[in-house]
């Protein structure tokens, strides 16, 4: 009885051995979260939809408030944005063709060149708008639309799109943009997603303010503190106690609307209340 017994704890042994160290190594070797993964989950992008109005908001994103100048928006529904690129803490905007309306600027840059090259003619196209980009502000309020890491190129391309309830924008206009953020060669392979974070937020911080009515509590407690430190403080009530001499008690209660003189009394009387003095001390209150 005692060898199958010990036959039996040596196989249990062997199982849980082979399963114990088999599992160390799964989860040892589990793929840790990208770069791209990581910044995904930090900033949630919008989901947009349309319906008989146009573009529309379905789901909301994280709110990141523009901290730079420079960022040119375009329709939603325009195929091919304008890129601005940021890089060593400078934000460049896009390119001229993309500054004032694409196809105004097209059509001066094809003004140019008929003069130089034969036959140059400027043709314009269905996208053509002269008044269809505008540059955001400072301060407003965006979603992100895309993040997309390459590696390849050291580079994060960041998609936005405005959140025109948070800018009260009405009638909404959903125009987008992208900023490109170029880092040096080698350096979001083994970047610190913070550090990353912290460059994305150069340009588009992450909104911790409050809208409509909890935005303007905070500005009203000021105002109400400074009223309450302007008001003068309440004195507390006039105590009259027995023995009280009656200078005490006209300090306390002023001077009496009568007085009546008894010799070694004296009634002091008040509005509310009378008080006895028996030989110029406070006998009784009423």
């Amino acid at each position: 009885m005692r060898q199958k017994l010990e036959m039996t704890i040596s196989v249990i042994a062997l199982v849980v051995g082979a399963v114990i160290p088999g599992s160390l190594a799964a989860g040892q070797g589990a793929t840790p979260p990208s770069l791209q993964e990581q910044l995904q989950a930090q900033y949630k992008s919008v989901k947009m939809g349309s319906d008989s109005n146009g573009p529309t908001v379905l789901e909301e994103g994280t709110v990141l408030a523009i901290q730079k100048g420079g960022i040119l928006g375009v329709p939603w529904g325009s195929p091919k944005g304008c890129p601005s690129k940021y890089e060593n803490g400078s934000l460049k905007p896009p390119s001229f063709l993309c500054t004032k309306g694409r196809g105004e600027v097209a059509k001066r840059g094809w003004g140019v060149l008929k003069g130089h090259i034969p036959g140059a003619s400027y043709v314009p196209d269905g996208n053509t708008n002269t008044s269809d980009t505008r540059y955001f502000n400072k301060g407003e309020k965006v979603y992100p639309t895309k993040i997309a890491v390459d590696l390849k190129n050291e580079k994060i391309s960041f998609g936005v799109v405005a959140c025109d309830t948070c800018n009260q924008t009405n009638p909404p206009t959903y125009y987008k943009s992208e900023v490109d953020f170029q880092f040096a060669k080698g350096y979001l392979e083994a970047a610190d997603v913070t550090k990353v974070e912290d460059t994305i937020g150069e340009v588009f911080a992450i909104d911790t303010s409050n809208s409509g009515t909890e935005a303007q509590q905070p500005a009203a407690q000021p105002e109400q503190s400074a009223q309450a430190q302007s008001a003068p403080a309440q004195a507390p009530p006039a105590s009259i106690e027995l023995g009280q001499t009656i200078d005490q008690v006209v300090t306390a209660l002023g001077q009496p609307e009568r007085i009546a003189n008894l010799g070694s009394k004296q009634i002091y009387a008040y509005k509310d209340l009378k008080v006895t003095f028996v030989n110029g001390k406070v006998a009784d209150v009423q």
